[in-house]
């Protein structure tokens, strides 16, 4: 346990030094005003903004959704139109569609079911 406990000490420090060289060299920079302006624009824009960017992008991922939903959607109004015109113009389809959807019968008939057990 002891060999480990200094593995994470040395581990540790050179950690904090290269913290430290980083802090030594970002800090000086920071000093500048316009620098400092700067980043406390980008961080204005990025989180706060009433524009900012974190919900620019959660809106572009929306608008794309939405794009998708409506190509589906107009692909099956298409389908459905299409299907609407036959059964509009041939009387065949009519009763088909009326036998298999509302399970519709001539007089004389007698409709049997059979569901298919899987």
């Amino acid at each position: 346990m002891r060999k480990f406990d200094g593995y994470l000490f040395a581990i540790y420090t050179i950690t904090m030094e290269t913290l430290q060289k980083i802090i030594r060299k970002v800090f000086p920079v920071l000093k500048n005003k316009f620098v400092l302006t700067l980043l406390i624009f980008l961080v204005w824009i990025t989180f706060f903004d009433q524009n900012n960017l974190v919900d620019r992008f959660r809106q572009m991922n929306r608008q794309e959704e939405l794009k998708e939903e409506k190509e589906y959607y107009l692909d099956k109004i298409h389908r459905d139109s299409v299907k609407l015109h036959q059964l509009k113009t041939n009387e065949e389809n009519l009763e088909k569609f009326a036998r298999e959807e509302y399970y519709m019968k001539r007089e004389n008939e007698d409709i049997f079911i059979v569901v298919e057990e899987k």
